[in-house]
């Protein structure tokens, strides 16, 4: 077989990458990253600036400074937590369907909101919508988008609103996404409360009310799992009493079937 030489240039992109991912706030300069992968700072600036011409890397205009952008989160799409918590949760969501009747999805952000992956509204008798699988949930609006993006690091957090304010998820969100105020509100209650919420925020779902709580494993929240509900049949208080400890319990069932070390194939003897 005829062996190809390595391709240095992008050995050395992706020790950038690498580096920059490893930075503890998330973001770093030219001189910071050449000092940690040992390249040439002007070979480190090369780099960066044709990863910030693909779309995988972001310059602060402030102080120079590197970080990622969700570009980056697509190249694993094929293989990624995602797909393994759609996997492990179903059973889950299925216990907790039996305590509550109540309907419930798990979502993974997708850009501007978040995508639901599994859902119980197919088998629960109080559901309103059969087909949720894909259907993508607004992230300031809906309590597992509110969830997430109030417990999500903060580099991609910037990177979401970003993109909301660009208006890419519509101008109901754009108008959230530019008012700081909101913004500072949404984080500290959320994180005070420990889940997210919504009240008929969405717009076109006006009558549905939900809790959501972030999933978080290997030191990473990962996801969000919802329960959904009438308004006009919970008050937002009572939805409390009653769904979140479930939605606490089947979180943390989740969390620890994610962190469960992989099966060992057996020793021959």
């Amino acid at each position: 077989m005829t062996k190809y030489a390595n391709v240095r240039g992008l050995a050395r992109g992706l020790q950038v990458l690498q580096a920059l991912n490893a930075m503890e706030n998330g973001r770093a300069t030219s001189q910071q990253l050449s000092e940690t992968t040992g390249l040439h700072r002007t070979t480190v600036r090369r780099l960066l600036e044709t990863l910030v011409e693909e779309g995988f890397v972001r310059r602060s205009d402030s102080d120079d400074s590197f970080r990622l952008t969700l570009n980056v989160r697509a190249l694993s799409e094929g293989f990624t937590d995602d797909e393994h918590i759609a996997t492990i949760a179903p059973p889950i969501m299925a216990k907790m369907l039996q305590r509550i009747v109540w309907p419930s999805d798990l979502t993974t952000p997708d850009g501007d909101a978040m995508i639901v992956r599994e859902t119980t509204h197919r088998f629960s008798p109080l559901s309103f919508h059969r087909a949720m699988v894909g259907r993508r949930l607004p992230m300031l609006l809906t309590a597992a988008g509110r969830v997430y993006f109030a417990t999500c690091p903060e580099p991609e957090r910037e990177d979401i609103l970003d993109v909301l304010r660009s208006g890419a998820g519509g101008e109901q969100q754009q108008k959230l996404a530019l008012d700081d105020a909101f913004i500072r509100n949404l984080i500290r209650q959320t994180r005070a409360d420990g889940f997210g919420s919504n009240h008929g925020d969405w717009s076109d779902q006006r009558k549905i009310g939900a809790l959501a709580v972030a999933i978080e494993a290997h030191g990473r929240v990962l996801a969000s799992l919802n329960v959904v509900y009438l308004e006009q049949a919970i008050n937002p208080a009572e939805a409390v009493r009653r769904f979140l400890p479930e939605l606490q319990r089947a979180a943390e069932e989740m969390v620890t079937a994610l962190e469960a070390p992989e099966d060992k194939p057996a020793t021959k003897r």
